[in-house]
């Protein structure tokens, strides 16, 4: 093991590798849905009626997964302005960093409140055409906040410092 790696570091990659996979999959299943729904409809004047409704599914478990492997390899949208013009100011930068891990938990906090309400709503009622439970749409974005809020928090106790990612530019 190197002095740059940690032992979470072999956890992480096979987490980052499955929700790619994750990723791939729904992506692989909504493009031949979609193909095949396409080719029936125009083609034979036919179509699948399920291939909206599980290209929709997929698509919001697709997007979800992404904001959550996005968060640890800071590539969500940052506003660094700021927080490059207090990089060069150790203390304040610290404390910039602080109030942007707080502000991103709070946010999950919000988004997984919301998400947790839709869960139970979507209990009680199923998809028009496939019949799965209408919880399965908003469950993604629960968990998604979930897990960024949780890698948030573990940002904030272990004070990582705040990746710039591709440098700040300030005008």
């Amino acid at each position: 093991m190197s002095a740059h790696t940690s032992p979470h570091e072999p956890r992480r990659g096979a987490a980052q590798r499955l929700a790619n996979t994750a990723m791939a999959v729904c992506l692989a299943i909504m493009a031949t849905s979609v193909f095949i729904n396409v080719v029936l409809r125009y083609g034979f004047g036919s179509g699948v009626a399920a291939s909206e409704e599980l290209s929709r599914l997929l698509f919001v478990w697709m997007v979800f997964i992404g904001a959550a492997v996005s968060y640890p390899a800071g590539e969500h949208m940052a506003f660094t302005s700021l927080a490059g013009l207090l990089a060069q100011r150790p203390l304040a930068f610290a404390a910039i960093t602080a109030v942007i891990r707080l502000l991103v938990i709070a946010a999950c906090a919000m988004l997984a409140w919301g998400a947790w309400q839709q869960v139970l709503v979507g209990l009680g009622s199923h998809s028009v055409v496939m019949g799965y439970s209408a919880a399965l749409l908003p469950l993604p974005a629960l968990l998604c906040s979930v897990a960024i809020a949780v890698m948030a928090v573990v940002e904030l106790v272990t004070r990582k410092p705040l990746d710039l990612g591709h440098g700040a530019e300030v005008e």
